[in-house]
């Protein structure tokens, strides 16, 4: 019995299986959220403008330099109405938007500060070569030369090309900020009919807003001259157009006189300026408009719209038929 050493008495397995351990009093570790991280890497010493290209992770942060332009060079930066566009070869400068005016639709404010204004046509090379006919465009300028409105045709191909010179248009008038400002739309009328039935007498609606109607230009029968009325929204002759007997002007201008109703007052003026070959040739006509300052914005806007029918009506070429004088003789 000496030789035995003494053992401490063994416990059940039941007893070791069913022992539950107190918690740690001592709070668990904070969880590691940088471990979704990717470290940068320090650039190699051979390479220290950053890391070279195979390198590269978008992971990582970037260690290329940024640009920084050269002296001397400044940071080319384009501000509306001062600057041109990438397909412009001269700057735009846009006449200064005033402030609102009480009784005068919004976006007519320039036009009720001007007591003229210039209508030049874009020359479109494509009708010259090809005889397709395009939409037309139109820069609305001041005397200063300063941009006042963009006038663009919105008129299907279809359209354009079938009835030509006598289609229906649709004319929208953008500012500064290209909102549509004013709308001008041509209604299709028949010309087969006799030249004194009022269904073959052509007519120009114009909205300002778009959508609300402001006044008519509604031409009349003339044995020998183009005339037309001006018209409020209620369509009453406030107005009066009336053209020369022979409306193509062969090396001189061709003047609209806009007269009162008794036909004694000049108001104002549309004249088609004469510019040489490029009127007796190309498809891009510049109009002068004068009329009063003080006259109604509203006529004046429709006075503005007349410009545009007397266009189509007596200056507007076509491939297949070459100007002929409508003057209704």
């Amino acid at each position: 019995m000496s030789g035995v050493v003494p053992t401490a008495p063994e416990k059940p397995a039941e007893e070791g299986e069913n022992r539950v351990e107190a918690p740690d009093p001592r709070p668990d570790n904070p969880p590691n959220y940088m471990s979704h991280c990717v470290q940068a890497v320090p650039p190699p010493a051979s390479c220290p403008g950053g890391l070279p290209m195979r390198f590269y992770s978008p992971q990582q942060p970037s260690t290329f330099p940024l640009y920084q332009p050269t002296s001397g060079i400044d940071p080319i930066q384009y501000q509306p109405g001062k600057h041109p566009m990438p397909n412009q070869s001269a700057p735009i400068t846009w006449m200064p938007g005033p402030t609102l005016m009480p009784n005068c639709p919004p976006g007519l404010e320039c036009l009720a500060q001007l007591d003229n204004i210039h209508v030049l046509q874009h020359f479109e090379p494509l009708e010259k070569v090809t005889g397709f006919e395009t939409n037309n465009r139109y820069d609305i300028k001041n005397d200063l030369d300063q941009m006042v409105y963009i006038v663009t045709e919105d008129t299907d191909d279809f359209t354009r090309n079938s009835y030509r010179t006598l289609r229906p248009f649709v004319l929208r008038v953008t500012d500064c900020g290209g909102r549509e400002i004013m709308t001008m739309q041509r209604p299709f009328r028949c010309t087969c009919c006799c030249f004194c039935c009022p269904s073959a007498r052509q007519e120009l609606e114009v909205q300002c807003p778009p959508g609300v109607t402001i006044g008519f230009v509604a031409e009349h029968w003339n044995l020998c001259r183009a005339v037309y009325s001006i018209q409020n929204e209620k369509k009453e002759n406030v107005l009066g157009v009336r053209g020369p007997c022979s409306t193509y002007g062969c090396g001189s201008d061709s003047v609209f006189e806009v007269i009162s109703l008794d036909g004694v007052s000049n108001i104002g003026s549309i004249v088609r300026k004469w510019n040489g070959l490029l009127s007796a040739m190309g498809d891009a006509d510049h109009f002068e408009i004068h009329f009063p300052l003080d006259l109604d914005v509203k006529m004046k806007a429709v006075i503005f719209g007349a410009c545009f029918l007397i266009d189509f009506m007596y200056f507007e070429r076509s491939h297949h038929n070459v100007h002929q004088d409508r003057s209704r003789q």
